[in-house]
């Protein structure tokens, strides 16, 4: 296979992966909504997630704290991926895998909602991110790939999974940048009006 072919076919399965994807239609819907009511009972989103998760997450909480597509005031919104004081620190001195645990159980409360970003659903710091918000009462959205990996597992029936039905990371992560703007599109929508058309 040339480069032309290995670009085209990477292509190709981007969006298959997206056309898949728009079966999560009442899931983004149903995590809108629940975000929106996180929002309009004085509650903020906590977000993490590892490596381009974490990525995603601080593009996530960039859109809700300046604007999406359309100028409106700022949303509340902290990517725990963010902090590397912190971050290092709970890492140093504790155990890496209660790096946005700890953020959850200083910051979060039961009207709070965290949403994680993980491609496999595997990664144990953001499964201790569950389990704390779940301490805190807290919603919890997850955006995930593959089977859901252990993430799957941990959600309630009150949670939402958002998993994009592919095994392929990079399909997956491009897609999870995608639920992201379809999220901040409808939230924008219920909030402030004036929905894209």
């Amino acid at each position: 296979m040339d480069s032309e072919q290995r670009i085209t076919q990477l292509f190709v399965d981007s969006i298959e992966t997206i056309q898949h994807s728009i079966e999560l239609s009442p899931q983004i819907s149903q995590s809108a909504d629940l975000i929106v009511s996180t929002l309009l009972n004085d509650g903020k989103i906590l977000c993490c997630g590892n490596g381009p998760s974490a990525t995603l997450a601080q593009h996530f909480t960039g859109l809700f704290i300046n604007q999406y597509e359309q100028e409106r005031p700022s949303l509340p919104a902290i990517s725990l991926s963010a902090d590397g004081a912190a971050i290092s620190a709970v890492a140093n001195q504790l155990d890496f895998n209660q790096v946005f645990a700890k953020q959850v159980r200083a910051l979060g409360k039961p009207d709070d909602l965290l949403l994680v970003i993980s491609t496999t659903g595997l990664c144990r710091n953001v499964n201790e991110a569950i389990t704390a918000a779940q301490d805190r009462e807290m919603r919890v959205i997850a955006l995930t790939g593959d089977n859901g990996g252990i993430v799957a597992q941990m959600l309630s029936e009150e949670d939402v999974e958002l998993r994009v039905p592919s095994s392929t990371q990079p399909r997956v992560q491009e897609v999870h940048q995608l639920l992201i703007h379809a999220l901040c599109d409808l939230i924008d929508g219920h909030i402030f009006g004036g929905q894209s058309e």
